[in-house]
This record gives C-alpha cells, sequence and structure tokens, in this order.
C-alpha cells in the first residue's frame, strides 16, 4: 500500500491494504518473547517435549503474535502527515497456530474511519497469515488514530 495523506484515509474504507513479506518464526524470536514475558510454557520453548504436543512442535505465544500488529500495521498502512498512535482492538482472535519455522506475513482492511479531536479513528481488520494453513494464526479489529 503507498503512503496517503491524512485527507486520503477516509478514501481507504473497504480497500484492501496488500500484504506484508513473508518472514520466518524462529525458536530463537520464541525464546527471547519467553523470556521477556516470563512465559515459559512448553509449547513455545520445549523443542523435543513440544513434538509430542497436538502442535507437534513449538509455536510462537499468541502475544508475540499481537506484537507483530505493530510493524505489520506501519509496513500496511504510513499517513504521511500524521501521527500514528494504537488506539486498541475491539475484537482479537487466534484461529490457528504460528508454528516455530512457519513463514507468516501480515494483511490488512480499512473497515472504518471516524473524526475524532484532532484527526481520524481507523478500525483496520489485520491478520496474521500462516503459509500453506488455511486459517489464519491472529485476526484482530484494530484501532488506530491519526492525529494532525
Amino acid at each position: 500500500m503507498p503512503a496517503v495523506t491524512l485527507a486520503e484515509v477516509p478514501t481507504l474504507v473497504g480497500r484492501r491494504l496488500g500484504h506484508t513479506d513473508w518472514r520466518e518464526m524462529t525458536q530463537d524470536r520464541v525464546d527471547q518473547f519467553a523470556d521477556v514475558t516470563e512465559d515459559h510454557n512448553y509449547i513455545h520453548v520445549d523443542v523435543e517435549r513440544a513434538k509430542e504436543s497436538q502442535f507437534g512442535g513449538t509455536i510462537a505465544h499468541g502475544y508475540l503474535t499481537v506484537s507483530l500488529l505493530a510493524p505489520i500495521s506501519q509496513e500496511l498502512l504510513e499517513v504521511t502527515d500524521a501521527t500514528g498512535v494504537n488506539y486498541g482492538m475491539d475484537r482479537l482472535r487466534f484461529p490457528a497456530p504460528l508454528p516455530v519455522g512457519a513463514e507468516f506475513r501480515g494483511t490488512g482492511e480499512v473497515k472504518e474511519v471516524s473524526e475524532i479531536k484532532g484527526g481520524l479513528q481507523a478500525t483496520v481488520l489485520l491478520a496474521v497469515e500462516v503459509k500453506d494453513s488455511e486459517r489464519p494464526a491472529l485476526i484482530a479489529d484494530c484501532l488506530f488514530r491519526f492525529y494532525a
């Protein structure tokens, strides 16, 4: 998606924002996230034990996947003349796991834009797709505010 101005944001409603490049989820990234968040559940960090789980191997934390929405959204929607901030989410689901070693990418679609004091609020449906998976690892209605 090309960069847009604040005045152009409302014209994006109903439009797909494209997708990011494919990236690989690595065990190192998952381990670092586990250390930072103190979430060392074996399905994330114990490669051998996780092979026996219903996932067949280690998977990314759901909240690690959520944290990927920041760079994904910045890549998909750049408003050149405004300051953008995350405002929250109305809906968040994890329909499928994001396995370590899998490739993933982000996609987005602008669902709604409304005026707020000093700028605009956009509701953007973001998804984290997993290569060769029928379901995304994450789907969320994300709220972004853009201030002039």
